[in-house]
C-alpha cells in the first residue's frame, strides 16, 4: 500500500531524507532549515503512518548509567520505631537528645472542663475605621491596587517596528521587520531559480535580537509566515538567494542577527500580514505585522 504525503513540510523532509539515506536528526534539520525538535516529532509521526522509515536513537550505555546513578536520590534517614520497643510511650516522638526540643502543650485554661483545651480567640487586626477595604476616601486604590499594573508587551506592528517576545525556553527576543519586497521575481531568477507560470516570489528581511541570557538555538525564521486575506498561512520556501543571505541557526545572548526569507505563492494572492511564532501553532508569544497600507 502506498501512503500519500500531503503535508508540504513532511514532503520536504522525506525528499531530503531520501537523498541522504541515513542521517542524524540534527543534521537533517540543519539541511532543511528546521528546528531539530520539530523534525524529530514529524519523523516519528511519519514512521507510524506506514512509511518505510525507521527513527532510531544511539547512546553511550556507560555514560547513561553514570548519569542515572548521579541523579538517584539518597535513601531517607532511618528513625527508631515508636512504641514500647524504643522505650517511648505510644504516641510520643522519639527525638535524639540535644537536637530538638518538644514543647508540652499549654495547660488547660481556668474555667474549662478537664480534658479539653480551649485555645485563645485569635486577635483581629486593628482596622482604621476610615480606611476600609474600599480604600481611603476620595481615592481609587480599591480598584487599581497599591501599584499601577505594567502594560502588556505589544505583539502587533507595521513594517519597521520591533516587537518583543519569548522563545520556547524563555529566551528574551526582539524581532524587527525591516523590508518586504513584493514581488521579488528578479531576485529569485538572479539566484538561478525559475518560477512556474502564475507564481510570484516575495522576500522578507528581518532582524532578531537576543536580549536575555538564554541562547536561542533554532532558525529565527523557522515559523515566519505570510498570512493571506483569507487567513491562510504561507510557509517559507526552502531556497536561499545569493544577493540576500538567509538566517543562520541560533542567536547568542546579546547578539543581533539578520536574514532574508523567501516565499513562493500564486501571483493573484493578496497578503495582508506577516506572522512570527516560536512553534508551528500561534500562541500568546506570536508576533504580527500588518502589510496593508
Amino acid at each position: 500500500m502506498v501512503v500519500a504525503v500531503t503535508d508540504p513540510v513532511d514532503a520536504r523532509l522525506l525528499a531530503a531524507l531520501a537523498e541522504l539515506g541515513k542521517v542524524a536528526v540534527h543534521e537533517l534539520a540543519a539541511k532543511v532549515g528546521m528546528d531539530p525538535r520539530e523534525v524529530a516529532y514529524r519523523l516519528v509521526a511519519l514512521s507510524g503512518s506506514g512509511l518505510p522509515l525507521l527513527v532510531g536513537v544511539e547512546s553511550d550505555p556507560n555514560g547513561l548509567r553514570a548519569a542515572l546513578a548521579a541523579a538517584r536520590p539518597a535513601p531517607p534517614p532511618a528513625y527508631p520505631a515508636q512504641g514500647a520497643a524504643s522505650g517511648v510511650p505510644s504516641g510520643a516522638y522519639n527525638v535524639p537528645s540535644g537536637r530538638y526540643q518538644v514543647q508540652a502543650p499549654p495547660p488547660p485554661a481556668q474555667g474549662t472542663p478537664s480534658g479539653r483545651y480551649a485555645p485563645p480567640a485569635p486577635q483581629r487586626p486593628q482596622v482604621d475605621p476610615v480606611i476600609s477595604t474600599w480604600g481611603p476616601p476620595q481615592t481609587a486604590s480599591w480598584a487599581r491596587g497599591d501599584q499601577r499594573q505594567a502594560a502588556p508587551p505589544r505583539r502587533t506592528g507595521r513594517v519597521g517596528d520591533s516587537l518583543a517576545t519569548q522563545g520556547l525556553e524563555g529566551e528574551q527576543l526582539t524581532v524587527q521587520l525591516l523590508e518586504v519586497q513584493d514581488p521579488a521575481d528578479f531576485l529569485f531568477s538572479a539566484a538561478g531559480y525559475r518560477l512556474e507560470p502564475g507564481e510570484r516570489a516575495v522576500v522578507v528581511h528581518t532582524e532578531t535580537s537576543n536580549r536575555g541570557a538564554v541562547p536561542f538555538v533554532s532558525l529565527p525564521d523557522n515559523y515566519l509566515e505570510l498570512i493571506t486575506a483569507e487567513g491562510k498561512a504561507i510557509a517559507k520556501a526552502p531556497v536561499s538567494l545569493t544577493s540576500r543571505p538567509p538566517y543562520k541557526i541560533g542567536v547568542r545572548p546579546g547578539e543581533t542577527t539578520g536574514g532574508h526569507t523567501v516565499y513562493v505563492l500564486p501571483e493573484a494572492t493578496r497578503i495582508v500580514r506577516l506572522r512570527w511564532s516560536p512553534r508551528p501553532e500561534p500562541d500568546e508569544r506570536t508576533l504580527t505585522w500588518s502589510l496593508e497600507e
